[in-house]
C-alpha cells in the first residue's frame, strides 16, 4: 500500500518538472483558486494543478491506508485474547473433569470404584503370566512396600498402567488401546541402572535366566519368556516449557490446536497428556533433574495426542492433527496419515478410574462461573472482531474507490498536458524570432 504511495508520488513529480518553470512558480497556498490568480495559464498552471491535485489524493490514500492498519491492528489483539480465554477454557474445563461423554455423570455423590479399579487393573496385570509386569504386580501384592528396599526393584516405580488415572472409563480404554498392551504393560525405572538391575547375561551375552527379574519369576513359580519393554525416566527428553497456571495437577501449558480462523476445532475437548491424573508423590522430583511423570513418562507418550467428542469432530480437524487423536466414541488416528479403523477392542490392562470428586479443585463453584465468565467475554471478543472485520472491510473499498480515482485522475491530466504542451510548442514555432 505504502509502496503504491511512493509510486504516486514519483508520478506527480515526475509531471511537475516537465516544465521547469512549474518549480519556480509553486504557490505557498493551500487553495486551487488563489495558484490560479497567482499564475498565468498555460502549461505552468496546468502541472501546478495536477501536483495539488495529486497531492489531495495521496493524503486520502494514506489516511485510508492508516485506518486499514489500525483495524487489522486491532483485530489481532482481539485474536490473541480470544485464544487466550480458549485457552484459559479449555485448562478450567479439563481440571473439572469435562470431557466425560453426555451419557457419563460428571460427578456423582458416592463413587469408591477407583479402588475397585486399580485392585482390576492389577488382577489383570497378575493374568499376564509370562510378563515382567506379571512378576513385579505378584511381588508387589505380596511383599507391599517392602518391594522398595529390594536391590532389584528399589529402583522401580512401576507399570504404565498403574501410574495413571482417568475420570472416565470410555476414555481410559480409548487411551489404552492407542498404546497398546506392550506400552501398558511397561515397566518404569527411574535410572539406567535400575534398567540394569533387571536382567544379566553371561559371557556370550544371553540371558541369565537364574537372576535378576528371570530369576525372580522362576522363584514365584513364574517364568519370564521372550522380550520386556522398560522405560527409563532419566533418559527420557522432558517436556521444557510452562505449566498450568494454580493447577494442582501440574498440567503443561501446551499449545492448542487451531484452524486457519484461529479458533479451536468443533468438539475438541484437550490433550491427552493432561488427562491422565497423577498421584501427588509422582507430580514432582520423581527424576534426579526434578521432573515429574507428567511432563517425562506420559507426554513422551502421547506427546500432542489429541482428544474430540466425536469422530466426525476428529476427521474434521485433521489439518490440526500432528500427534494422533482419538474421540469418544471410538475414532482414532495414530499419526498424521494412518487411522485405525474398525470397532475398538476389549482391553483388559487399562488405566484405573479415579474418584472425580478428589481431583476437582476447592473452589469448584467459583471455577465453574470463572469459566461462564470467559464463555461470555469470549462472546464479547467475537462480537468486537465481527464488527472491527466490518470496519476494515469498508475502509478497504474506500481506499480501493480513492486509488482508481487517482489513476484516472494522472491519466487524464497526464493526457491534457500532453495535449497543452504539444499546442504551446506549436506556437512557440510559428512565433517569429
Amino acid at each position: 500500500m505504502f509502496q503504491f504511495n511512493h509510486q504516486l508520488s514519483i508520478q506527480t513529480n515526475a509531471l511537475s518538472i516537465q516544465d521547469p518553470s512549474a518549480v519556480n512558480h509553486v504557490p505557498q497556498s493551500d487553495s486551487p483558486i488563489m495558484a490560479r490568480h497567482e499564475v498565468q495559464n498555460g502549461a505552468p498552471f496546468q502541472a501546478q494543478t495536477v501536483v495539488y491535485n495529486s497531492k489531495k489524493f495521496e493524503d486520502d490514500l494514506k489516511m485510508f491506508g492508516l485506518k486499514i492498519k489500525k483495524h487489522e491492528d486491532n483485530i489481532r489483539i482481539l485474536k490473541t485474547q480470544r485464544n487466550k480465554l480458549d485457552d484459559s477454557i479449555l485448562d478450567l474445563q479439563v481440571n473439572l473433569g469435562k470431557y466425560h461423554s453426555s451419557s457419563s455423570p460428571m460427578i456423582k455423590d458416592e463413587d469408591h470404584s477407583h479402588v475397585d479399579s486399580e485392585e482390576e487393573t492389577v488382577e489383570n496385570i497378575i493374568k499376564q503370566e509370562k510378563s515382567a509386569a506379571g512378576i513385579l504386580c505378584v511381588l508387589k501384592t505380596r511383599h507391599g512396600n517392602q518391594t522398595s528396599h529390594l536391590p532389584l526393584t528399589k529402583d522401580v516405580l512401576g507399570i504404565v498402567a498403574t501410574l495413571g488415572k482417568v475420570d472416565d472409563d470410555n476414555l481410559s480404554r480409548l487411551l489404552s488401546e492407542y498404546l497398546g498392551i506392550e506400552t501398558m504393560l511397561a515397566v518404569v525405572c527411574k535410572t539406567y541402572n535400575g534398567v540394569k538391575a533387571l536382567e544379566t547375561y553371561e559371557q556370550d551375552g544371553s540371558v541369565n535366566k537364574s537372576s535378576g527379574l528371570h530369576g525372580l519369576g522362576t522363584s514365584i513359580g513364574r517364568h519370564l519368556d521372550g522380550r520386556f519393554p522398560v522405560i527409563c525416566l532419566e533418559n527420557l527428553r522432558p517436556y521444557v516449557g510452562e505449566f498450568v497456571a494454580d493447577d494442582p495437577q501440574m498440567r503443561l501449558d501446551l499449545l492448542k490446536p487451531r484452524l486457519p480462523s484461529g479458533e479451536s476445532p468443533p468438539g475438541f475437548i484437550g490433550l491427552a497428556v493432561n488427562m491422565i491424573n497423577i498421584d501427588n508423590a509422582n507430580l514432582f522430583c520423581v527424576t534426579a533433574d526434578g521432573h515429574g511423570l507428567r511432563e517425562t513418562l506420559f507426554y513422551s507418550l502421547f506427546s500432542g495426542l489429541q482428544v474430540y467428542r466425536t469422530r466426525a469432530d476428529m476427521l474434521q480437524a485433521l489439518p490440526c492433527i500432528r500427534n494422533g487423536a482419538v474421540s469418544l466414541d471410538g475414532g482414532m488416528v495414530k499419526t498424521n496419515g494412518l487411522f485405525c479403523l474398525g470397532n475398538r477392542g476389549d482391553i483388559d490392562v487399562k488405566f484405573p478410574k479415579s474418584y472425580v470428586r478428589s481431583n476437582l479443585p476447592l473452589n469448584y463453584v467459583e471455577t465453574e462461573k470463572r469459566i461462564k465468565e470467559m464463555q461470555w467475554e469470549k462472546e464479547r471478543t467475537a462480537g468486537d472482531m465481527e464488527r472491527e472485520q466490518g470496519l476494515l472491510d469498508y475502509t478497504k473499498q474506500c481506499f480501493e474507490i480513492k486509488k482508481q480515482e487517482l489513476l484516472k485522475f494522472l491519466a487524464e491530466s497526464s493526457s491534457s498536458y500532453a495535449t497543452q504542451h504539444h499546442i504551446q510548442a506549436g506556437r512557440d514555432r510559428m512565433t517569429p524570432r
